[in-house]
């Protein structure tokens, strides 16, 4: 394995992980829906993978306030 024989700085390495980061989830559901996760049930709609499996009741005015 390939030995350093200098120590590299904390702003080298940190360079380099810039890169290694997350991208957001950019990905729209089938039902949509934008910013939802492929493999959770949509809280909004209650579609998982194309097919209704929760009823979402509709909130009104009155039940709101």
């Amino acid at each position: 394995m390939a030995h350093p024989k200098r120590q590299h700085s904390k702003q080298r390495s940190r360079k380099r992980r810039t890169h290694q980061k997350l991208s957001a989830v950019g990905k729209l559901s089938p039902d949509g829906n934008p910013m939802g996760f492929s493999h959770r049930v949509c809280p909004t709609t209650g579609f998982y993978k194309g097919e209704q499996v929760l009823e979402v009741k509709q909130k009104t005015k009155e039940e709101s306030n």
